[in-house]
């Protein structure tokens, strides 16, 4: 009697975002368990009650029975090394697994299929991480919608408004912008629009779902909103530039985010600054989910 060949390990990867959490499970090819749910409860600060709610969260989307032997996480704001170590051991110490945690952007090379590479990404923030030839993590960028986030949905309508006041000052009648940034923030004339950014509740979500406007403005013609644009591709270019400085290797450049690949203005303005600052830097956009990075990362922890 033939030995019945052994079982494929189950490996779980987790991409929690922002708004959204993506869960799979693969044993090999096959797909064991495809789960997506809100992200509210995430609490990356704390990794004793981080590492809970993913273990919730692997404990809801498994078949019954079903136990991962390797587990690796891209994690919304785990912005440094030490934070992803503390929510590794927890979660180690929780399921008693080989376990990995990063950065949410670090899942793009791998579900690109790369070893190495930029991840890059420019939904309502924006950030760009890599790795030093040690292994090393390095991020730059991604500091918030008042002090950073260039090239991102909020970035971009700050940006925007700043253009806006500064053409007001000018004396210059307003353009296709001013108007497109009064009718987004429901105010009277331009003047106003500084006491609106500010009294929003949630700085970087209000500013980011203004970021339309802004493209909309472009298409109408106005050279305030193609200069804003152009700027916000350039310094997405200048994120890769700043980690080329540090080391990592930028011959590939994984692209990811609502707003750089949804707005074709912006991908052209960044992959037109890129190919003048990087010659060598392949950009390429993500056309897999992100979580297929988290997969590959546990199955490499066997």
């Amino acid at each position: 009697m033939q030995d019945s060949p052994p079982a494929c390990p189950l490996v779980v990867g987790v991409d929690v975002g922002g708004t959204k959490t993506h869960l799979r499970a693969r044993a090999g090819d096959a797909v064991v368990a495809d789960h997506v749910r809100a992200s509210a409860g995430w609490r990356p600060h704390d990794p004793a009650a981080a590492a809970r709610w993913l273990a919730a969260v692997v404990h809801e989307a498994l078949p019954p029975g079903a136990h991962p032997a390797a587990f690796a996480v891209g994690a919304h704001a785990c912005e440094t090394p030490r934070q992803c170590a503390e929510i590794r051991t927890a979660l180690h110490d929780l399921l008693g697994v080989p376990a990995r945690v990063v950065g949410d952007a670090e899942l793009l090379v791998p579900a690109a299929g790369l070893d190495k590479g930029v991840g890059l990404v420019a939904g309502t923030g924006s950030v760009a991480v890599g790795r030093l030839p040690d292994g090393g993590p390095v991020q730059v960028g991604g500091w918030g919608a008042v002090l950073g986030d260039e090239g991102g949905a909020a970035g971009l309508v700050r940006e925007a408004a700043r253009a806006v006041w500064a053409a007001h000052d000018r004396g210059e009648e307003p353009d296709a912008l001013a108007r497109a940034l009064v009718a987004a923030f429901d105010v009277p004339e331009i003047p106003a629009l500084g006491a609106a950014l500010e009294g929003v509740s949630d700085v970087s979500a209000e500013w980011g779902r203004r970021a339309p406007a802004v493209f909309a403005a472009a298409a109408e013609g106005s050279p305030l909103a193609h200069a804003v644009i152009a700027r916000a591709g350039a310094d997405l270019a200048a994120l890769v530039v700043r980690l080329a400085a540090r080391g990592v290797a930028v011959d590939d450049v994984v692209v990811a985010g609502g707003t750089v690949l949804g707005q074709p203005a912006l991908y052209e303005a960044f992959t037109a600054a890129l190919a003048q600052a990087l010659s060598g830097a392949r950009p390429r956009r993500l056309t897999g989910p992100p979580v297929e990075g988290a997969v590959a990362l546990a199955r490499s922890l066997l």
